[in-house]
């Protein structure tokens, strides 16, 4: 049985990821306007990715004093290649441009090269300002981590499978955000500190100049940026055959719930960036370890209780 796309859906996959990535930053770009008290209007937000992109496309690149330009090349290219390959396993509908097997723990590989790729960036540069923005998202990293490793550890057990279409195959009936809440919680909130976003955006922190991004201007800049962007998004859909169904629904196509759906929680993701100032390392790394690591494993175990005495979710 095939259960993966047509190979011509590998070139269709960048395609979506960048438009849903361009709704995202209008998007983001609105919402910063009204928080600030200035409405942006939707036509110049729309526009603004595009006129940004193009800014830095034609823009000089910046060399440092003895920066390791190999290395820093490296890291913002492996960000949105990372992006790309981590949305490979998420079903554009019911079915996934790559099946594998071990889907989850593809996905999961795919966010620890980002790891590397920022953490490559700041140390390229051969800057202190870089280095620490470097440190600080491999710092919020080990932060991050163990609970989303819990969370998507939990639905894989739920469904009994790593295969991504086995978990929305068992999401037919009861989706798993409704006996899954704890983990569908700590999943989004490690989404947005993968991709450094909003509350968790100190890798790339004004007190620093801009972080693990200080020394990156034109293409670098555009590189990286862009593959922030594209991870959001990547985490954003993860979660849609992870906990809320896939493209199981009423009335509309599977495609178009995994769009929605999709669509819901990279709304919900942006929202948080303009409701929550950036929280210090030292204590996101104590709510992290204090709180949810042990509600996670808790709720790991709790699913893992209830698929062997009944058998399944």
């Amino acid at each position: 049985m095939i259960t993966a796309l047509p190979l011509g859906w590998t070139a269709v996959l960048p395609v979506l990821l960048v438009a849903l990535a361009w709704a995202a930053a209008t998007w983001d770009a609105v919402a910063g306007g009204r928080a600030a008290g200035r409405p942006v209007p939707w036509a110049v937000a729309a526009t603004g990715p595009w006129r940004e992109g193009a800014r830095l496309l034609v823009g000089q690149r910046r060399r440092g004093v003895a920066s390791d330009e190999l290395l820093r090349g490296v890291g913002g290219g492996m960000l949105p290649v990372a992006a790309l390959l981590a949305a490979a396993v998420v079903p554009l509908g019911l079915r996934p441009v790559a099946d594998l097997a071990e889907g989850i723990v593809w996905f999961n590989a795919m966010e620890v090269l980002a790891w590397a790729a920022v953490w490559l960036v700041g140390w390229g540069a051969n800057s202190t300002l870089s280095l620490i923005g470097g440190y600080r998202f491999v710092a919020q990293g080990l932060a991050y981590e163990l609970p989303h490793m819990f969370a998507i550890i939990t639905a894989a057990v739920g469904a009994q499978s790593l295969r991504v279409t086995d978990v929305v195959d068992a999401q037919q009936g009861l989706w798993f955000v409704v006996v899954m809440p704890v983990a569908f919680v700590a999943f989004l909130l490690s989404a947005a500190a993968m991709a450094f976003w909003g509350p968790f955006d100190a890798p790339l922190g004004r007190d620093v100049a801009g972080g693990a991004a200080a020394e990156l201007a034109g293409v670098d800049r555009l590189l990286f940026a862009g593959g922030r962007w594209l991870l959001l998004v990547a985490a954003a859909a993860m979660a849609v055959p992870l906990f809320l169904g896939g493209g199981h629904g009423p009335w509309l196509p599977p495609w178009a719930w995994v769009l929605v759906k999709t669509a819901a929680v990279l709304a919900a993701l942006v929202a948080l960036r303009h409701r929550i100032p950036t929280i210090r390392m030292e204590r996101w790394t104590e709510f992290s370890w204090v709180v949810l690591v042990p509600a996670t494993i808790a709720q790991a175990l709790v699913v893992s209780v209830v698929v062997l005495t009944e058998g399944g979710m």
